[in-house]
């Protein structure tokens, strides 16, 4: 892959037709396509092509959609309303997007889908699901849902379920879908339910995770994942030469906003200047949900998936905290699939919106539980356990799904000895100390991030001899089930690093990143969904201690439990300049890895 810099239009203009063409269609679909079981008697419905002028404070611009409506539906036999849209780079028609306003006008809800801003034939930037445009423009559809406003050819909704001027208006869609949800709610109090797939938590942390939490030294840059995108964001005018001029930007980039151009401009650059390095990064907070969670009050089903190294499953834990702790109904599941993949055979029983298989899916019969008790009201409709998590393990649809009142707490702790041991017991810590050094590029591989989206075969994760550190449990005597984030403290000497400790430029701190290796009994290795915890050390003088993104994940008796410390990760951003580093154990004093287990 390669680095771009907003700006360079020229240069840019061959390689974001190319690239973009290739990454739009399978990247635009928030839900993978496969194969279900049999669906249920559905009602008909009809579809109307609509266009809704909206002023979303920073340009006037038009939104264009799709209205299902379900036959027998009218003033006097009214039903509530679920709006749908894209994730990134998509539009109303994709699989996902049209399949999931289907779904539920079949059964019997008014369906809305439509291209969010800057996609398909809608207008405006991309400004990254901003509460303060996208969502606004998303409310101006639930104001036609209410009856307040006409479509721009004078169509209006007088056939969805309200009360005065609150219509009964539920929200479905996954990644960039999935966070408008949260946005628009916490804007318009109208909205009743919301079900977001795959989404993300903290912009900031999904595009530069730091696995240290509580410190403002910024993370290691994703920049396969965040280059992608851009080139799709970018390509959308190229690949529609008859765009309404409201998508084009006359500054830095083609068309984002500015504040998205100056992100990514930081970010590419590989200089985090202290004390701007937070500015920069705000305006990423901003479009997040964490930044406006507070104001959500509607009741949300996160949906979470476990093959995800986009939006892992901690973004959506920190979401689910957040509601719970504020009083608003929430519940969350972990699903098998993610941008990553892990779409599953469908007799697993999981979701696919596209094939509209919710009766015959575990997390379907959730979301229409979950609709059908705040859309419709039925009261004494089960919405299921406050989470839930597939296992992968079990081999059995009706048995896939574990369920819990949260997500476990890390629970089993192990230690790193100093002969390379993961053990159970600090007296069994030997004296010892390791050491490692990074070069110049990158020598250790997680993942290709897009690989799987344009078609090409990603190699297997590996460490470069020399420029890693490994701590190996012995062969488990049973099965452990890790669901859960697990936990590292670990202290590490780095005199090159402590040199530059109080350098103006953050990128002069150590790079890191920890992992978990399953080990089975013939020596092959996973990596667990190729899930790694960037860390950029606050202060390499003092211990520190990493959130690894969760997992679910059953080591088999017989196979080994490894932890990883790697200089490098050729998916991310990384140290600069050579940095040997040293790790010290002792009974008295060594690091520790924390695993949430269920048993």
């Amino acid at each position: 892959m390669f680095r771009i810099v907003p700006g360079r239009r020229p240069q840019l203009a061959a390689a974001i037709g190319t690239v973009a063409a290739a990454l739009a269609a399978p990247l635009a679909l928030a839900v993978p396509a496969s194969a279900t079981g049999a669906a249920p008697a559905l009602g008909e419905y009809t579809v109307t092509a609509l266009k809704f002028s909206v002023d979303t404070g920073e340009r006037t611009c038009v939104v264009d959609a799709d209205l299902y409506r379900p036959t027998g539906v009218d003033a006097r036999h009214t039903a509530p309303a679920v709006i749908t849209t894209n994730g990134f780079g998509g539009n109303k028609a994709d699989g996902g997007t049209a399949g999931a306003a289907k779904a539920f006008a079949q059964r019997g809800y008014v369906g809305l889908a439509y291209s969010g801003l800057g996609f398909g034939k809608s207008g405006c930037l991309i400004s990254l699901d901003d509460p303060r445009i996208d969502a606004k423009a998303a409310s101006a559809l639930v104001d036609f849902l209410a009856g307040k406003r006409a479509a721009d050819d004078g169509t209006k909704a007088d056939f969805v379920t309200r009360r005065g001027d609150d219509p009964k208006v539920g929200m479905i869609g996954g990644s960039y879908g999935g966070a408008i949800q949260l946005a628009t709610a916490a804007v318009d109090k109208r909205v009743d339910a919301l079900v977001p797939l795959i989404t993300w938590n903290d912009l900031a942390y999904s595009l530069d995770p730091q696995s240290v939490q509580g410190t403002s030294v910024p993370g290691a840059y994703k920049w396969q994942w965040a280059n992608g995108f851009f080139l799709m964001g970018e390509g959308q005018p190229l690949l529609a030469p008859s765009l309404d001029p409201s998508r084009i930007n006359k500054l830095g980039c083609l068309h984002f906003v500015d504040q998205a151009c100056d992100t990514i401009r930081l970010l590419n650059s590989g200089r985090y200047p202290a004390g701007r390095t937070d500015e920069l990064l705000a305006y990423a907070r901003s479009v997040s949900p964490v930044s406006y969670l507070k104001d959500v009050k509607a009741p949300t089903l996160l949906v979470q998936g476990q093959a995800d190294t986009l939006f892992n499953l901690n973004e959506a834990t920190a979401t689910y905290e957040t509601l719970r702790r504020q009083g608003t109904t929430a519940k969350m599941i972990w699903q098998s699939w993610g941008h990553s993949g892990g779409m599953t055979d469908p007799a697993s029983g999981e979701l696919n919106l596209g094939a509209g298989n919710l009766e015959e899916s575990y997390v379907g019969q959730r979301v229409l539980a979950w609709f059908e008790r705040y859309l419709r009201g039925e009261k004494k409709t089960d919405t299921g356990p406050q989470f839930a998590y597939y296992r992968d393990w079990t081999g059995d649809a009706s048995t896939a799904y574990g369920t819990a009142s949260r997500p476990p707490a890390p629970s089993d702790t192990y230690y790193l000895s100093g002969d390379g041991k993961l053990v159970d017991n600090r007296a069994k810590v030997a004296r010892g100390s390791r050491e490692y050094r990074n070069w110049l590029v990158p020598t250790s591989h997680s993942e290709s991030s897009l690989a799987g989206i344009i078609g090409l075969p990603d190699p297997q994760p590996h460490d470069t001899r020399g420029t890693y550190l490994d701590w190996t449990t012995e062969p488990l005597t049973r099965a452990t089930d890790v669901v859960g984030a697990p936990k590292a403290t670990l202290k590490v000497v780095s005199p090159r690093t402590e040199r530059v400790q109080n350098s103006s430029d953050h990128a002069d701190k150590l790079v890191l990143f920890a992992k978990l290796y399953d080990i089975a009994p013939d020596g092959k290795k996973t990596l667990v969904h190729r899930l790694v915890a960037p860390v950029r050390v606050p202060d390499v003088t003092r211990p520190f201690t990493v959130t690894l993104p969760g997992i679910v994940h059953r080591y088999e008796k017989g196979h080994r439990i490894q932890f990883v410390i790697a200089a490098s990760d050729d998916a991310y951003g990384g140290n600069r300049g050579v940095k040997p580093v040293t790790v010290t154990s002792a009974p008295e004093d060594t690091g520790t890895v924390q695993l949430p287990v269920v048993r």
